[in-house]
């Protein structure tokens, strides 16, 4: 697997991973966002801990639960007839649980410096919660969630220790930037290592780079 396809299918992971954890990410992050309710610290000590665990063991976890007999794995496949574990499934699966407590964080932040008295407005004239979310939140906490979701984008790129575990090391199939450079230090590769970690460094500087650009045009127009 070149360079190239194996660049281009992390990225494609990655962008998956993103697109399909923002709706949870940001209504996690609005309701950790509102005051104090029964169970908010239990969620809270949930959403962060891939942050704290050694990723092996979110892994590990991952594997007894999206595996032929873990229950996610019996339903996924009941459902779809597919497998998650081995797959590039796997990959995004775990993608997703390493990166969404950045996005979550991020947009928590900028959900509770919303100006409440604003949202209680639209709600005195008439509008509905996701009305409320979508015209006033959102907008005014835009920043916040495009930092998130950069942050996310970027650890999904440079995950390891989970997707080795839940995906394996599959060339052509499960095979990422970071488990190619892995395996090129192994077999003792360590120009093609070297080269890898070059690009995935100008890779996250470039997402980043553009986030912070689109803050930043952002900022001057208001």
């Amino acid at each position: 697997m070149s360079d190239l396809a194996i660049i281009a299918f992390t990225l494609r992971m990655a962008a998956m991973a993103s697109v399909l954890s923002l709706p949870f990410g940001l209504a996690l992050a609005w309701v950790l966002a509102r005051p104090g309710w029964p169970g908010k610290s239990v969620v809270e000590t949930l959403v962060t801990l891939p942050l704290v665990l050694p990723p092996v063991a979110t892994g590990m976890i991952l594997l007894k639960l999206a595996g032929r007999r873990g229950f996610g794995g019996k339903l996924f496949r009941r459902l779809f007839g597919e497998d998650i574990v081995f797959t590039w499934r796997a990959v995004v699966l775990a993608m997703i649980v390493m990166s969404l407590p950045f996005l979550v964080r991020q947009a928590r932040v900028a959900f509770e410096e919303v100006n409440p008295r604003l949202e209680q407005a639209a709600r005195s004239l008439g509008a509905g919660e996701l009305r409320v979310f979508f015209t006033i939140t959102l907008p005014l906490a835009v920043r916040g969630v495009v930092g998130g979701i950069i942050l996310a984008f970027a650890r999904a790129i440079g995950e390891f220790g989970a997707t080795i575990l839940v995906a394996g090391n599959i060339p052509g199939r499960t095979t990422t930037v970071s488990l190619a450079i892995y395996s090129n230090i192994q077999l003792g590769r360590d120009d093609a290592a070297a080269r890898l970690v070059g690009i995935a460094a100008l890779i996250a500087f470039v997402a980043v780079w553009i986030g912070e650009s689109f803050l930043s045009r952002r900022r001057r127009r208001t």
